[in-house]
């Protein structure tokens, strides 16, 4: 690669770490009240700006998969797997982040040539580069895709349950690479961080500084998610708990990787 390729690809670098940046400040502020006309505006003007780099790195095609990913970003589903119009502005939001961070991805990857042409396949994800033990990476992976296909198809129970499982994953991970003396130091209970309580662990997760409060959100129902989970009657978990679970798996996420 010569020196403009490279300098080219740290500018667009730059350029991407900035819209995540403002990014991920509307995706909160969106999350708090999605009705202020100044956030909507910023968001609007925002997600312009994004629309014209992805255009600049899908070199003005719609075939790329970052065009395509760029314009599903705007789209949900509905119960027959049909795409139709209005997905939640913070969702909107957090989907145009997940492209852009493909997109930062692709580009650390480049070893040669220009910057990335027309192509009719996208990059694997990289949500959960953050976490330690790179065998459960590719689990969590499919099953966060997993959990949103579910909520946007309204299968409240599934996408509940495995947002529960996710969570409680990458938690179980932070913690064991923390290692128990360290957490014991927190006041951690003694004994095999597996033996916890799935409240123990975002407890001391939270006591020790692996993620912030953002667990006091997580519903009642998700804390017994074990017991749902062997239940065998019909499901009595509501939407609003799947969404409030993923929500707070999102803050979760976040916190274990601050450069999201």
């Amino acid at each position: 690669m010569d020196q403009s390729q490279h300098a080219q690809i740290e500018t667009y670098q730059t350029h991407l770490n900035g819209l995540m940046r403002r990014g991920r400040e509307l995706r909160e502020k969106l999350e708090a009240d999605p009705t202020t006309s100044k956030t909507i505006t910023a968001t609007r003007s925002w997600q312009e700006d994004c629309g014209v780099t992805i255009n600049q790195l899908s070199g003005g095609s719609k075939a790329h998969w970052l065009a395509r990913s760029f314009s599903g970003a705007f789209l949900k589903r509905s119960n027959g797997g049909d795409a139709v119009e209005g997905a939640a502005p913070a969702e909107i939001v957090q989907r145009l982040l997940d492209v852009l961070d493909q997109a930062f991805s692709t580009l650390s990857q480049l070893d040669q040539g220009s910057i990335p042409s027309a192509s009719a396949e996208g990059p694997a994800p990289h949500r959960f580069d953050f976490v330690h033990n790179p065998e459960i990476r590719p689990v969590v992976e499919e099953a966060y895709i997993d959990s949103r296909r579910a909520l946007e198809e309204k299968r409240y129970e599934e996408a509940f349950l495995t947002s529960c499982g996710i969570l409680e994953a990458i938690v179980t991970d932070a913690l064991e690479h923390k290692g128990l003396p360290a957490l014991v130091a927190t006041g951690a209970p003694a004994g095999k961080i597996a033996d916890w309580s799935f409240n123990t662990r975002l407890a001391v997760a939270e006591k020790s500084g692996l993620i912030r409060g953002g667990c006091a959100r997580l519903p009642e129902s998700a804390r017994a998610y074990r017991e749902q989970n062997t239940q065998k009657s019909e499901s009595t978990i509501s939407e609003r708990d799947a969404k409030a679970t993923g929500q707070v798996l999102h803050v979760v996420m976040r916190d274990l990787d601050p450069g999201r």
